[in-house]
């Protein structure tokens, strides 16, 4: 038997947790999203700049490639931002793209704040 005083206790007791765990699963749950889309956009920055390293491929290759893979994991609204530049990495002629992109902070939604790059030595015929 319970006194008076602590009926429906376990009502309100249930609500707490239930409330504090719903946050917990959410909270777990967009940061595997954010680690997803950092991946899938480092992953997409790396292919580029290899397709773009080949012999007989230019820059704007590689940031096609490289759009091309974002637009159909991600969606148009990650692939936005794309840029390639030459680069030396020890000594060793490079190819970057570098990819800026949102980070998902509401759902897929936020703000520009995600940056990563893709390397990949320049191939020649010497």
């Amino acid at each position: 038997m319970h006194p008076a005083d602590e009926r429906g206790s376990a009502v309100a007791e249930f609500t707490m947790v239930a409330g504090l765990l719903v946050v917990l699963v959410l909270s777990v749950i967009q940061l595997a999203l954010g680690l997803h889309v950092r991946a899938t956009l480092a992953d997409a920055a790396a292919e580029g700049a290899r397709h773009a390293s080949l012999v007989g491929s230019d820059a704007s290759a590689g940031v096609a490639r490289t759009r091309e893979l974002i637009t159909t994991a991600l969606g148009p609204g990650y692939a936005e931002r794309i840029s390639a530049s030459a680069a030396s990495v020890v000594g060793l002629e490079t190819i970057e793209i570098r990819v800026a992109a949102p980070l998902p902070v509401l759902g897929l939604l936020g703000p520009v704040a995600l940056e990563v790059t893709g390397h990949a030595p320049l191939e020649s015929l010497r």
